[in-house]
This record gives structure tokens, C-alpha cells and sequence, in this order.
């Protein structure tokens, strides 16, 4: 090599140093760039992917039955399995306190829990011996379905227990419910059984009884017990998460055991029309919410569209 080369050989190799690994780089940022946007049309996927797959079997409920019925003409609109007996929890309470007030009972009435009702009876704000009025029980049984209440209510009644149940279901017979059947009061016990068709029709028949249906739609409630020598103020809320929304509910019961899964009967008025739905057996409590939604969505669309 000329002692010129060899002067301007690191200048060469500077060169290559500078530029080669500008060009590299340049070269990695566009592989980096596709790298991200398929990395990004990957995630996009991934998420489209997950949003279908939280939609319910035929894009409506999760719910394994599930009906809606309009109550002027009892056209049903929606059938999901909806004619099949299954566990209803406390959907029952809405017959129970049906038959309880046949018996005109005076509700300012003070009577006393006792340890017989709240045994096995889950979770209430009731103790033993508190002296609490009919009207304020039927409030806790219907609102958030307590199930000493519910119990206190129906030894009040004045009935025995044999000719209580059996009211309950010879008004289920009055009624049209040819396949529901009662053994309880609360609904704890998963022999208590219906359809989603039943059950549409039983709040139908609760709802027209005035006291009923302002209860069931009722947001929260206070009232005052006396335990002892001192009063025990109270608070409940109702279970019904639809009333604080935008929906305009007219009537509504929650309820659930294992068996029966997550249940909702709900009265909806919309613009067009009044409707019934009810779901029976939802995966979980926030289901059966956004079942009955999806529901009134889906059956307000449908007609529309056919009407048209």
C-alpha cells in the first residue's frame, strides 16, 4: 500500500464506521416499525377475539332460560328454553308475599324474630327478639329478599305452614303456572321450581298489587325496630341494580341459590311498548343485569325492524 493509501485508509474505515451503522439502524427502526404494527394488528386481533367471545350463544343471554313477554297481549317475544322447570330462588318470594297479604294484615303490626327464623336463614340485619313491624319486613323481603323476614312474615300470617304452601300453589294453579310448584317460602330450597313463562306471569300478577310493585321499585328504605330497651335503626338497599339506571322499571325481583343460579324478573317500560323478562339460571350476578338489557335491546330492534 502507497503512503497515500495508507494516509487515507482510516479515513475510509471512519467512513464505514459512521455511515454503515446509521444505515443499520435505519434498517432496524423499519424491521422495529412492522415488528409494531404487526405486534399492534396482533393485540388488535387478540382483543377483537376477546370481545366476541364474551358475547352470549346467539349474541343475547347468558342465561341458560330466559323469556320476554309483553303483558298487554302475553305475546312472547323472546324463548330461550324458556318453558323448561328449574329452581327459581327467590323469585318464590313473589307468591309468598302474595298469599301473605290475602290475609289483610294490619303492617303497622310490631312482631317479634326469633331464633327459629333466623337459623339457616343467611345473611339479614335482623336479631333475635327485635320487634320489627309487618310493613318494614315486607320491605326487606321484597327489596333485598331476606329470607328471616320472609320467614317472620309467613308465621304472622295466620296460617299454619301446610295450608300456606298450599295456597301458594293452588294460586300458582289459579294463575295459569302449570309448572311451578312451591315447598317453601324463601326459595333456599331448590324444590321451589318454575319457568321463565311462569315466572313472567307471576310478577305480571304480583305488579298488580299496588303495595307490591311500589316496594319492588323502590330504590332504599329506613325504618326503626325496637331490640330490648333501644331502637335499632335500619337501611336497605334494593338488589335490583337496574332501578339506578336508565331503564324505567315498573317492577322487579331478584334472586339466587347455587341451584338456581343468578335470576331476574323485570317489568320494562320503553317507548314503543311494556315487557316482561325474566332470566333464570345466569352465570353471575352482574349477568343477569346486563341479560335483561341485551333482552329488552334485542326485542325492541326486532320489532321495529318488522313493524316497518
Amino acid at each position: 500500500m502507497s503512503l497515500h493509501a495508507r494516509r487515507f485508509a482510516p479515513l475510509a474505515l471512519l467512513a464505514l464506521l459512521v455511515f454503515q451503522p446509521a444505515e443499520a439502524s435505519a434498517a432496524k427502526r423499519s424491521r422495529a416499525s412492522v415488528h409494531r404494527g404487526t405486534a399492534k394488528t396482533a393485540r388488535h386481533s387478540t382483543r377483537h377475539r376477546r370481545i366476541r367471545s364474551r358475547l352470549p350463544p346467539g349474541g343475547v343471554v347468558w342465561a341458560r332460560n330466559a323469556v320476554v313477554l309483553d303483558p298487554a297481549t302475553n305475546e312472547i317475544l323472546f324463548d330461550k328454553e324458556a318453558s323448561q322447570s328449574v329452581p327459581i330462588a327467590s323469585l318464590s318470594k313473589l307468591m309468598t308475599m302474595m298469599v301473605f297479604l290475602e290475609q289483610n294484615p294490619d303492617l303497622g303490626r310490631e312482631v317479634e324474630v326469633t331464633r327459629d327464623e333466623i337459623t339457616g336463614g343467611g345473611h339479614t340485619q335482623l336479631k333475635n327478639h327485635e320487634m320489627v313491624a309487618l310493613g318494614d319486613l315486607l320491605h326487606m323481603s321484597l327489596m333485598c329478599s331476606d329470607n328471616v323476614a320472609t320467614r317472620v312474615l309467613a308465621r304472622e300470617s295466620g296460617l299454619s305452614r301446610e295450608d300456606f304452601l298450599a295456597r301458594m300453589n293452588r294460586k300458582a294453579v289459579e294463575l295459569g303456572l302449570a309448572r311451578s310448584r312451591f315447598v317453601e317460602f324463601t326459595g333456599l330450597d331448590e324444590r321451589n321450581v318454575s319457568t321463565a313463562t311462569d315466572c313472567a306471569q307471576l310478577l305480571k300478577a304480583a305488579a298488580a298489587n299496588t303495595l307490591i310493585q311500589g316496594i319492588m321499585t323502590t330504590k332504599s328504605y329506613d325504618f326503626r325496630s325496637h331490640l330490648r330497651n333501644y331502637e335499632r335503626a335500619h337501611t336497605i338497599a334494593n338488589t335490583d341494580r337496574l332501578l339506578h339506571g336508565s331503564m324505567d322499571i315498573r317492577a322487579g325481583k331478584t334472586g339466587f341459590i347455587v341451584e338456581a343460579g343468578y335470576c331476574l324478573a323485570t317489568w320494562v317500560h320503553t317507548e314503543s311498548r311494556d315487557l316482561i323478562a325474566v332470566v333464570l339460571g345466569a352465570p353471575t350476578a352482574a349477568t343477569r343485569f346486563a341479560d335483561v338489557q341485551r333482552l329488552v335491546q334485542h326485542t325492541t330492534l326486532t320489532t321495529e325492524s318488522t313493524t316497518q
